[in-house]
């Protein structure tokens, strides 16, 4: 069943909301999570006493000690391999790749060892771990500072692939991660770390300790109603769909947003009866287009909803090339107005 997102938080009485950032949601859940389970611990490069790069690990030594969040040396490869040696041991690590494609060392053991060990031993050894990796651009870094990777984790069968782009889905999803006995890909939008919303945490906290099971995971949500097209996107290219459905509007257009969250395993219900009522779609990721999320993701609609369409299902993405440096980014994400040239191209016409 559709979910319908709640952005804007209200206020009940007797209720401590307060602005929180995204990356505060986290260290909140992170924290929480070690409280409520002796066998979650933290460890990266740089997330002990420092309290992490972007400081989402902030205050998590000086609480539970060094021996549950701690420094690494330099070496991703490391990491994780120590990871599965502690998830295959009855641990629940959460471990810090420090920037996106610092991944890339670490990334054999991902995919050799991380998405099969429990495969290979027919579920006898589960591996309850999650891969925390800031990802993607808009904050003017340098290449191995701003990959979109989510292509490389979500083609590999065996990962859940989470991509949140809210400060109340932070939290959530990522109580929701490290409670899975699976293994957890969690990508972290670097330019949203410091966007704020009103929340209750202890209301938050509240959400996760009472609901039956996983909600996040595997559903996307509904961010924007509309009804003349579909916009979907994830993570760090929900807010700018948002931003266009906002101006779409000041022309007379209901642009629909779907916040798809859950890349692996995918809401094609969600999204699909979107489509089928607008019956036209855009789909939007600061990733390279070429075989991509967002290539999925289309593939998937055209033949799932193929007879409702209007007009062909298209992409706004990052371009097929490298990252660029910071002053050519802002050509190379997608963008407000990128995203409505895409939408004025959905053969209007052939509407009544």
């Amino acid at each position: 069943m559709t979910q319908i997102a709640e952005r804007t938080a209200g206020s009940a009485p007797g209720s401590t909301a307060a602005p929180v950032t995204f990356a505060k949601a986290l260290n909140a859940a992170l924290a929480d999570a070690m409280e409520a389970d002796a066998s979650v611990l933290m460890f990266g490069e740089d997330v002990g006493p420092l309290g992490g790069v972007f400081r989402v690990t902030d205050g998590l030594t000086a609480r539970f000690g060094e021996e549950r969040c701690f420094d690494t040396p330099l070496a991703e490869a490391g990491i994780m391999g120590m990871a599965i040696g502690m998830a295959m041991n009855g641990m629940r690590p959460v471990v810090e790749m420090q920037f996106d494609a610092f991944a890339y060392p670490a990334f054999e053991q991902v995919v050799s060892h991380v998405a099969k060990i429990p495969n290979r031993t027919k579920g006898k050894v589960l591996l309850p771990m999650v891969i925390r990796i800031p990802y993607a651009g808009g904050i003017g870094g340098v290449e191995h500072h701003c990959d979109s990777s989510e292509a490389y984790y979500a083609h590999t069968p065996g990962l859940t692939v989470l991509a949140p782009a809210t400060v109340r889905d932070a939290y959530l999803m990522l109580r929701e991660a490290i409670a899975l006995s699976d293994p957890v890909v969690f990508l972290e939008p670097k330019k949203l770390y410091w966007s704020k919303e009103t929340l209750d945490l202890d209301e938050l906290r509240r959400t996760f300790d009472e609901q039956a099971g996983p909600r996040s995971i595997g559903s996307a949500v509904v961010a924007r109603a509309g009804t003349d097209a579909t916009l979907i996107a994830y993570g760090p290219s929900v807010p700018t769909a948002l931003a266009a459905a906002a101006a779409a509007a000041e022309e007379g257009r209901s642009l629909e947003v779907i916040d798809v969250r859950s890349i692996v395993p995918f809401d094609d219900e969600t999204v699909c009866e979107s489509v089928r009522r607008t019956g036209r779609a855009v789909v939007i990721a600061e990733a390279p287009g070429f075989a991509s999320v967002a290539s999925e993701i289309v593939a998937r609609v055209q033949e799932r909803c193929f007879h409702s369409l209007a007009a062909p299902v298209l992409r706004v993405t990052g371009f097929d090339i490298p990252y660029p440096s910071p002053k050519l980014e802002s050509y190379y994400l997608p963008s407000v107005d990128r995203i409505l040239d895409a939408v004025d191209a959905l053969q209007w016409e052939d509407r009544p």
